[in-house]
C-alpha cells in the first residue's frame, strides 16, 4: 500500500553568507509518522523547520507539507501546520485558558469552538486542574504541555516540534512523550522533532535523520542504522552475570562464533559473528551463574551517531567538538 507523503524537501538549502546551514537535503515523511532530526546544536536542525514554518526562506530547493510550497503557499501552509518552539511563550499573567482563548481568536475560531476544544485540550494535556491558573506558575513541563494544547488549538495534521522534551523533569517528560505518541498513532498527525536528545527520541520516533554540519548523512529506524553501521558485520553484546570470574570467561569462549571475550567486573563484552544473545543467556543460567543484565552494543542512537559522524569523515573537521560534546551528553 502506498503510504501518504506529508513532508517532502528536495535539494533544499540555506545559506548565510560564506555559511551552509543545511545542505541539499532531500528527505520524505510520511502521514501519521514521528521523525527525529537530530543532531548537536548548529547542525541545521532550526534552520529546517524554520524553512518548513515559512519564518525563513531557501537559498535553493524546495519545501512542501501537504503538497502545499512552504514558500509560495505559506498562508495556506500555517493553516495546517502547527509550529513548537524550543521555549514556547505564554502571557505569564494570563492563566492557561486564557492564553488559549487568545490563540483561538487569532486562529479565527467562534467562541462556542473555542471554549470546547479547550476544555478538551486542558484534558488531553493533563492541565485541567491547571487551566485556571496563572502560566507563571507552571513548571517547565506543564509549558510545554500547554505549548501542545496551544498547537493543537488550530486542529494541524502535521506538528513541527524544535527541542520538545528540553529542561523537563522525568515524569514531565514521559507524559509529554505518551502524548506525543497518542497524537501520531491515535489521530494520524504527522509530527516532526527537532532534537538533540537522543535518548528520548528513540523512545518514541518511528525513522530518524542524523545531521552533521548541515548535512543529513543517515536516515531510517533505529534498527536500520545500527545494522547498517555493524562493522564487519560483527555483534557486541554486554552481559553482566555475578558471581563474575575466570571460569565464565573461559566458558563463553567456547561458543561457536565468538572471537573475543573482555571482562570489567560483572560486566562482560563478547565479540561474535552472529547474534548469540540467546546461547550467552543459556550458558549463564545452566552454569549456575545469575544473569543481571544482557544487551546487545552499538544501537543506542549515540553509539549509532558516533559510527556516522566518524564514517562522513568530520573526526577532524570544525565541528568534531561540539559533536564530541553532543555524543556524551547523550551517554
Amino acid at each position: 500500500m502506498t503510504r501518504e507523503i506529508a513532508i517532502e524537501m528536495s535539494g533544499l538549502t540555506k545559506q548565510y553568507g560564506e555559511k551552509t546551514a543545511v545542505d541539499h537535503l532531500d528527505l520524505t515523511i510520511f502521514s501519521g509518522e514521528i521523525f527525529g532530526l537530530l543532531g548537536p546544536n548548529g547542525a541545521g536542525k532550526t534552520t529546517t523547520t524554520l524553512m518548513l514554518t515559512g519564518l525563513t526562506e531557501p537559498t535553493e530547493g524546495t519545501a512542501l507539507i501537504g503538497g502545499l510550497d512552504c514558500v509560495r503557499d505559506t498562508m495556506r501552509v500555517k493553516k495546517t501546520v502547527g509550529y513548537m518552539p524550543d521555549n514556547v511563550g505564554f502571557y505569564g499573567d494570563m492563566t492557561g485558558r486564557e492564553n488559549l482563548k487568545f490563540t483561538a481568536a487569532l486562529n479565527g475560531l467562534d467562541e462556542k469552538t473555542a471554549e470546547r476544544r479547550i476544555d478538551d485540550l486542558l484534558l488531553r494535556t493533563g492541565l485541567a486542574e491547571a487551566g485556571d491558573k496563572r502560566v507563571g506558575t507552571y513548571s517547565r513541563g506543564m509549558r510545554q504541555r500547554l505549548g501542545v494544547a496551544d498547537v493543537l488549538m488550530k486542529d494541524p495534521q502535521v506538528i513541527i516540534m524544535d527541542e520538545p522534551t528540553l529542561g523537563i523533569d522525568p515524569e514531565g517528560m514521559r507524559e509529554l512523550l505518551i502524548l506525543i505518541r497518542d497524537l501520531a498513532k491515535k489521530e494520524n498527525r504527522t509530527i516532526l522533532i527537532s532534537s538533540h536528545q537522543l535518548y528520548q527520541i528513540q523512545q518514541i520516533c518511528d525513522r530518524v535523520g542524523l545531521f552533521v554540519s548541515g548535512r543529513l548523512v543517515a536516515c531510517g529506524t533505529v534498527e536500520e542504522l545500527a545494522e547498517q553501521t555493524r562493522e564487519d558485520s560483527r555483534f557486541l553484546t554486554e552481559v553482566c552475570a555475578k558471581p563474575s570470574d575466570d571460569r565464565l570467561t573461559e566458558l563463553f569462549r567456547t561458543l561457536d562464533g565468538v572471537y573475543s571475550v573482555g571482562r570489567e567486573g560483572n560486566r562482560y563484552m563478547i565479540g561474535s559473528e552472529q547474534d548469540i544473545s540467546n546461547a550467552l543467556a543459556s550458558l549463564v543460567i545452566n552454569n549456575g551463574y545469575s544473569l543481571v543484565s544482557l544487551r546487545p552494543c552499538g544501537n543506542s542512537l549515540d553509539e549509532i551517531y558516533r559510527r556516522y559522524f566518524e564514517k562522513a569523515g568530520h573526526e577532524d573537521g570544525s565541528s568534531s567538538g561540539k559533536v564530541k560534546r553532543f555524543i556524551s551528553r547523550n551517554r
